[in-house]
């Protein structure tokens, strides 16, 4: 098992603060915060990163246009579904929030993002990142880009637009429908 330098530690005690702090909008999101919590303690050295087999943090973002009226998606190469922005923390990461961010910012090729502060919102996925599967606990932002920013299609994707919030496309997920619902909530 590969186990990252104890520079790390820092996002890892990030994590914990900003999931011990976040008040979840309803019961559900409070259950996916306490095992969010619970896998942080039971994998201290390596629940971070993509490594840990047993599922792993990971950042994305919900980025909205200035007018709030648009979200970008991916089309993600590998899922072949349009998604949000964000994946895996990475080293240099300090913060979830940051992690978010430069997801956010190396997916979309849009300089400037302003992230809303705090998660909106927690998803736990299936993943394929081990030949036995895994899971994605996500921890999901919101970001607004600047008024006219333009967006470049990164090797992660197929493709790249910006969607009405309340016309999203096919194929696409009903958690990728709730964050963007949540993300038009409290960014409005």
């Amino acid at each position: 098992m590969n186990v990252r330098p104890v520079a790390s530690e820092s996002l890892y005690d990030d994590a914990v603060r900003v999931l011990s702090s976040w008040q979840a909008p309803d019961e559900e999101q409070d259950r996916l915060r306490v095992e969010f919590l619970r896998h942080l303690t039971e994998h201290p050295a390596d629940g971070m990163w993509r490594e840990c087999a047993d599922g792993h943090i990971t950042a994305s973002t919900a980025v909205l246009d200035a007018s709030r009226t648009r979200v970008l998606l991916t089309l993600h190469a590998k899922v072949k579904a349009w998604l949000q922005l964000g994946g895996h923390c990475e080293p240099g990461d300090l913060t979830l929030a940051g992690a978010a961010l430069r997801e956010a910012t190396e997916e979309s090729g849009i300089a400037g993002l302003r992230l809303l502060p705090g998660p909106a919102k927690l998803d736990r996925h299936a993943v394929r990142c081990h030949p036995q599967g895994t899971w994605h606990l996500d921890v999901q932002y919101v970001a607004i880009a600047p008024d006219g920013a333009r967006h470049a299609v990164s090797d992660e994707s197929d493709d790249l637009g910006w969607f009405p919030v309340d016309d999203l496309p096919e194929p696409t997920d009903d958690a990728v429908r709730d964050l963007v619902a949540r993300a038009v909530s409290v960014s409005g």
